[in-house]
């Protein structure tokens, strides 16, 4: 049985990114997902949760995944990707130091225990590996609209959300070594639940994004895992070396250049 926390984002998250606001939110990440991840290399990327966003269809590695607590439905998911079904994403199935990428699409935000998910995702990146975490910011007009909402019981957001500050998460992140490398905020309109009206406020996306940059309805986050006392491996070169360098090189002295 998938753990309960994790059930109500599929149940609640998943419908609501149908609606007008949630297609909105959906497509605003999407084009901002693939940007992000297009120059992202390596072999194995993961996608955690919320199949109704194909986090990963711009990257180029060789083996991408989505894992999720039950089979995506054809109709619920727009991923090509082969499905890892898991029990609880606070204990990930996957081998430590596995994993190039790993994108988290408000998977933290339904967790029970969100800090232990971002524990799971450190221990199965490589070093220099890299996470992007998407969330919805509660310092917005959304984040007030939910909590008038859950004073008056008119819910705008999923109600089982418990949305995590910018703040909080980069300091989760800093305790497991993970180095904030880029941040995205978007979807400056107001929280309206009508198609139209989310078109006439589309010219706030542009002013918001250059006057109120921290008051999008959405968050994206880009960190790289670091480890300390790790030094890159690559070939030593300088001038003094090159002088006195002999004219043949063994072929032993030579150093693969995949390793990694």
């Amino acid at each position: 049985m998938a753990h309960p926390s994790l059930e109500k984002s599929i149940i609640a998250l998943g419908p609501w990114l149908a609606t007008p606001a949630g297609n909105y939110v959906r497509t605003w990440e999407q084009a901002r997902l693939d940007v992000l991840t297009a120059d992202i290399f390596g072999f194995n990327a993961m996608q955690i949760g919320l199949p109704q966003i194909n986090a990963l269809q711009a990257n180029r590695m060789t083996n991408k995944w989505l894992s999720d607590t039950c089979m995506p439905s054809d109709a619920a998911s727009g991923n090509a990707v082969p499905v890892v079904v898991v029990h609880d994403f606070a204990d990930l199935p996957f081998a430590s130091h596995s994993l190039d990428l790993v994108v988290l699409p408000h998977v933290l935000e339904f967790a029970a225990e969100p800090h232990q998910v971002l524990r799971e995702v450190e221990r199965v990146l490589i070093p220099e590996g890299q996470v992007i975490v998407c969330g919805f910011n509660p310092a917005s007009l959304w984040g007030l609209r939910q909590v008038a909402g859950r004073l008056s019981g008119a819910h705008f957001l999923p109600q089982d959300g418990e949305f995590i500050s910018l703040p909080r998460l980069k300091d989760w992140l800093k305790l497991l070594n993970m180095e904030v490398n880029r941040g995205h905020f978007g979807c400056y309109a107001p929280p309206c639940t009508m198609e139209k009206w989310l078109s006439r406020f589309s010219f706030m996306e542009k002013a918001g994004d250059r006057w109120w940059p921290y008051l999008g309805a959405v968050y994206i986050v880009q960190a790289i895992k670091r480890v300390k006392g790790m030094r890159l491996i690559g070939p030593v070169w300088s001038k003094q070396a090159a002088k006195a360098a002999p004219q043949g090189v063994p072929a032993t002295n030579k150093i693969h250049k995949h390793i990694r």
